[in-house]
Order: structure tokens, then sequence, then C-alpha cells
């Protein structure tokens, strides 16, 4: 998301040389010039002390300070306390900013920060937990990715069909997520635990769960699908490219992720914008992604039997050219590219006029 909110602040139209974009952890060769022009990227390659200097020469000089992360806080600190004029901005998505956070944090992001939350959800544990008042927060949600693929035909994909070993009418149900011992709220294990039922519903159905896994997450998750004797229904695809995710997703019968800690889920409108019906949490910003409802089905994601059902449901009205027009239809219109750059040009430029954004199908590298 950083890389399209990156994307955004080119297109809005500032002078190319005032817009700096800074990276702690990435290195020089992993800019895409799809987002973000060689002369506006620097990237600390995980060094802390030059990343720290350089965003503090940087921003005492600057107007407006983005924060990605709120680890970056103390960063602003330094920079506000050289330049009170500084407006700071933290970008907020979800569990980073649901931790408890030290006495200064809460001081400092009610006093001298404005925050972009990206849901509802996430909006109410700041001011919840950090006493953050509500006038200080502006509501940011997600966006798809400018250059994600669009499908406009719904059938399988033949090459993943025989990649994975799949018949054409076979059911399958897809989860992407982070596979991470340290987060286990995804929800993909309350899917594993379901398919032994579902299983005896749907003999042939198959489940795709995709995401880089640590090495003990990997081991846990395959002792998990041994003990529940799923081995033949279950395949970790492991991590897949931007570029392959909108194949997978026409792949794809049910798309579900129960998580219980999602700020905004990301991954759900990439799923609907390629026509997929969504299982997600009510507990968490899944509902800000999901239109409360209405772009996919909302369940509790601790209630097995109602995850069952929902699947079920979904199952047993197979996915149809018209089902997927209606989703990726309901998808584009609330989540559109277009939409995310006036909502950032309002707050941005709250006095100023808002910037010609011109509607655009295709997006072309802003750099040679």
């Amino acid at each position: 998301m950083c890389r399209v909110f990156s994307r955004v602040l080119f297109d809005l139209g500032f002078k190319l040389e005032g817009i700096n974009v800074y990276s702690m952890y990435d290195r020089p060769a992993d800019r895409n010039s799809n987002y973000i022009p060689a002369a506006a990227f620097r990237g600390f390659s995980g060094i802390r002390s030059r990343f720290v200097a350089r965003a503090v020469y940087t921003g005492i000089k600057s107007d407006i300070v983005i924060l990605s992360h709120i680890n970056l806080l103390f960063v602003a600190y330094i920079i506000k306390k050289l330049s009170p004029k500084t407006r700071i901005i933290v970008y907020a998505h979800g569990i980073e900013i649901w931790r408890s956070i030290t006495s200064w944090k809460k001081i400092f992001l009610s006093k001298h920060c404005e925050i972009w939350s990206v849901s509802d959800f996430t909006a109410k544990k700041i001011m919840s937990m950090h006493g953050v008042p509500a006038a200080n927060i502006s509501i940011v949600p997600n966006c798809l990715d400018p250059y994600l693929e669009i499908p406009e035909e719904f059938e399988k994909p033949p090459e993943l069909l025989q990649r994975y070993h799949l018949k054409p009418n076979q059911p399958v149900l897809f989860t992407l997520s982070r596979l991470s011992s340290h987060e286990l709220y995804k929800g993909y294990d309350l899917v594993l635990e379901s398919l032994p039922e579902l299983i005896r519903l749907f003999p042939n159905l198959h489940y795709l769960l995709a995401g880089k896994a640590d090495e003990k997450e990997h081991e846990r998750l395959q002792n998990m699908i041994n003990a529940l004797g799923i081995s033949a229904d279950v395949t970790l695809t492991g991590f897949i490219p931007d570029e392959k995710l909108s194949v997978h997703f026409l792949l794809t019968d049910v798309f579900v992720m129960p998580s219980r800690k999602e700020g905004f889920g990301i991954v759900f409108i990439e799923a609907a914008a390629s026509g997929c019906k969504i299982i997600g949490g009510n507990q968490d910003g899944s509902p800000q992604a999901l239109l409360q409802g209405r772009l996919g089905t909302l369940i509790d994601p601790e209630n097995k039997e109602a995850l069952v059902k929902a699947i079920t449901e979904s199952l047993n009205k197979p996915r149809s050219k018209r089902s997927s027009q209606t989703i990726q239809n309901l998808c584009l219109e609330n989540f559109n590219y277009h939409q995310f750059i006036q909502r950032i040009n309002e707050l941005l430029i709250p006095d100023g006029d808002v910037a010609k954004v011109s509607e655009r199908k295709e997006y072309e590298p802003i750099t040679l």
C-alpha cells in the first residue's frame, strides 16, 4: 500500500523534486518504477542510523512528513522539535498501532499528529487504546492497486488447473495471507479444522493456502494438516507474486479469510476485483473492506459452524459470470484508485483546489 500511496503523490501533480520516499529496510534496487521515480527514492538496506539521519535532515526542511508505521514516531518527534511547523501524518493500517505504546507516544500522537486510519475499526482502537481525539483521525480506506489486472472473463485458468492438479468443475477455497508463527489470527486454522466436515459434503473440495511461511509455521501447519487427514485436500502454495494474484482469484470459488485482527484487508478487495465470493470475519476491519456484508459474507471468526455454513451456502450457488461481474462492479465502484487520489487530495490540501486527476484505465510507469 505504501507503493500505491507514493504513486498517488506523483499523480497529484506535486513538483517531482518536492517528494522524497525513504524506506529503512528496502534496498535501492527494490524500487519499482511504476510507483516511484529513481530521483525521489532512497532505500537504506536496514541501516537504521543512516535512515534516521537522512529522514530528519530532509524532514525539517519539509512541509509535510508522512509516516507509514508507528515505530517511526521517534523520527517525527525529532523533526517536530527542530521544525515545529512541519505537519506530521501517521498512516495507521492495523495491528501495528493496536499494541500498547509508551506515554510519550500517546501524548505526541494526540497533540502533534494527524492520523489517517484505513478503517473505522482501527480508528476506534486508536481512540480507546491511546486516547487520541476523534478530530485528529481521518478515515482513508485502502484502494486497488492501479496495476492490478482486472479480468473481463472469469473462466478458471488452465495453467493453474494443471499446476495444482485440479479439474475445471472442482470447488476451490483460497486464502492468501502472511503465514507467521507470530501472527496466528488470520483464520486459516479454522478453515483447516472445517475441511473434514466440508469434504464430506463436497468430496472433491480443495483448499489453496497461499503465503510465505516461516519455518516454524510451515512445520506447524503441515503437522496440523496431517493430523486432520486432509493432506490430499490442501496445497500450501508458498509465496505468490503480485502479477499472479488475479489468475489465482479466477481459480477460486470462495476466498475465505475469517481474520480476527485485520486492519482493513486489501486482499478482500483484490479478490472481489476478480469476482470472487468472499467470506471474512465480523470483528475487525474486514467489514469495511466487505462493505458491511454487501461485498461478501461476514461471520464470527471463532465459530466453526458459522464458517461451515457460509462456505456450504456459497458452494451450493456456483460462481457464474453474472455473479462475478456483480461483485467486481461493486468493488470497482467503491475502491478504485481515482477515488483514493481524490480522498488524499482533500486531506493534503484541505483549503486548496482539488487536483484534476484523469480517470485512466491504463497506468504507465512514471520514469523510464
